[in-house]
């Protein structure tokens, strides 16, 4: 358990001017069924060629194994909604993707637009520079002005945790919640690394039962989702979606 650590940190960013308040309220929670796999899922296709038949089959798969959403890169919501509107698959928008190293109004300008192309969830990237920096009012302002942007529709943070310290990590989650986040997400999974049982236990340790917490990187197998839900994770994203339901590798 990290309670003491997680305490200290949690003053240290009251000290640099975030409302204590902020990291108490409850969040908007998407529960998936523990009982189907399915509705963890987060079927994606992110890679730079992706064609618009590709993004076309994952919808398919996705609206015939019943996934909680299809995830997308913006410029392909437009496309992913229609191919799924009607149905209970929603379209998820990537923002300020896969680097977060964009300024906070391009970002929310980029999430307020994929809303309104149809997106019903938006998974941002932190700002990780900023964060190493110690520039925690500014990696809390680019959060909100996303979750503002968004809105009504609930908001992930992907804080990049290969690239994070353990200290960070708690930093990003603390920062997430406070910002009005729903959920927290370990990978872009363009990052040099994927999600691991123990960065989703300290992030779920981190933000408790009021907030949602997506595995993303690196999931193939069903064994590989069980232990991410097992650990904490109520998402994974995966482009391995259907491997997973069948109990066989992607």
């Amino acid at each position: 358990m990290h309670t003491e650590r997680i305490a200290t940190i949690k003053q240290k960013l009251i000290d640099a001017g975030i409302d204590p308040g902020l990291f108490e309220k409850e969040r908007f929670v998407i529960k998936a069924d523990a009982k189907n796999i399915a509705s963890f899922i987060d079927h994606t296709i992110l890679k730079p060629d992706a064609t618009a038949e590709a993004v076309k089959k994952v919808c398919k798969e996705a609206a015939e194994n019943g996934f909680a959403t299809v995830c997308v890169n913006s410029c392909n919501i437009p496309l992913v909604a229609e191919e799924l509107e009607g149905g209970e698959v929603k379209p998820i928008s990537v923002v300020g993707f896969p680097l977060g190293a964009m300024d906070s109004k391009s970002k929310a300008f980029e999430a307020g637009t994929a809303v309104q192309n149809g997106a019903k969830e938006i998974d941002m990237v932190i700002n990780v520079g900023q964060l190493k920096s110690l520039f925690y009012r500014k990696v809390f302002d680019d959060i909100k002005a996303v979750v503002e942007a968004s809105s009504p529709y609930p908001v992930k943070v992907i804080i990049e945790t290969s690239l994070l310290s353990h200290d960070e990590k708690i930093e990003a989650c603390l920062l997430s919640k406070a910002a009005g986040a729903a959920f927290v997400k370990t990978s872009t999974g363009f990052g040099g690394g994927g999600a691991t049982v123990e960065d989703v236990a300290l992030m779920r340790e981190v933000v408790g039962t009021g907030m949602g917490v997506k595995a993303s990187g690196g999931v193939k197998t069903r064994e590989d989702a069980d232990k991410m839900i097992k650990a904490g994770a109520t998402r994974i994203g995966t482009s391995s979606g259907a491997a997973i339901i069948g109990g066989g590798k992607s």
